[in-house]
């Protein structure tokens, strides 16, 4: 592996972005706190595992920062389930995160 190769994989995983796609629950519960993110370049189990255990940020529009965990997968398609410390807000589905 050259140089060039290793600067862009690191600066990939530095800079890694995601979307929040909906809540985590079932039928009649809805959990605010855990949701359910998608990563663009994330398409598969195994690369999604890789995650876990990783940091997630969500901006308010007032700056503020609401920080979250990856723990676990979520299906077969590489979402993944992030725990935050308090529930997020309606308005943030459809929003981006940034993974660290």
């Amino acid at each position: 592996m050259n140089i060039t190769t290793f600067l862009k994989q690191a600066i990939l995983q530095k800079l890694m972005e995601g979307t929040i796609v909906h809540f985590r629950g079932s039928r009649r519960v809805k959990r605010s706190n855990q949701m359910i993110v998608q990563i663009a370049s994330v398409d598969s189990k195994e690369k999604a595992q890789k995650l876990v255990g990783k940091k997630v940020v969500w901006k308010t529009s007032a700056g503020k920062q609401m920080v979250g965990q990856i723990t676990n997968i979520h299906g077969n398609s590489g979402a993944l389930r992030v725990r935050f410390d308090t529930g997020l807000p309606g308005q943030s589905i459809g929003t981006k995160v940034e993974i660290e």
